[in-house]
């Protein structure tokens, strides 16, 4: 457990690590990226999240209004793709890794709920948001 407190506080101070590089080289669409956060498969972010332009949205997780002028690129995929690395404790599923999960149907075992692309479309739109 403390090594999971080092390794998440070094990945929130570090400007970079390899949690933070870009999944698919060409990087994400914000449009779709907007897509997956609405959708009801997939990221269904808004299920937790608000942010400006969705009409209904949850408030369990925080606003991510400004989120975009807040965290770099990288760190908002290192939070999205894996929360932990961040905050242990968190209730947000992690998107991207797929080991070391408990409670996951046997249909989703080994597999992302997020492909690479998803992830990088989310953090293209995540950043848009200043």
């Amino acid at each position: 457990m403390l090594l999971l407190a080092v390794l998440a506080s070094a990945c929130a101070s570090s400007p970079r690590t390899d949690a933070m590089d870009a999944l698919v080289p060409a990087g994400g669409d914000a449009a779709r990226g907007r897509e997956i956060f609405l959708a009801r498969e997939g990221g269904h972010c808004v299920l937790c999240h608000q942010v400006p332009d969705a009409k209904l949205a949850g408030d369990v997780g925080p606003s991510l209004a400004g989120v975009g002028s807040r965290l770099t690129p990288g760190q908002i995929r290192l939070r999205v793709a894996d929360i932990t690395r961040v905050n242990p404790q968190s209730v947000m599923p992690t998107f991207h890794r797929s080991e070391g999960l408990k409670r996951v149907a046997p249909q989703y075992a080994g597999k992302p709920a997020l492909g690479a692309q998803q992830v990088e479309d989310l953090v293209a739109y995540l950043g848009t948001l200043r």
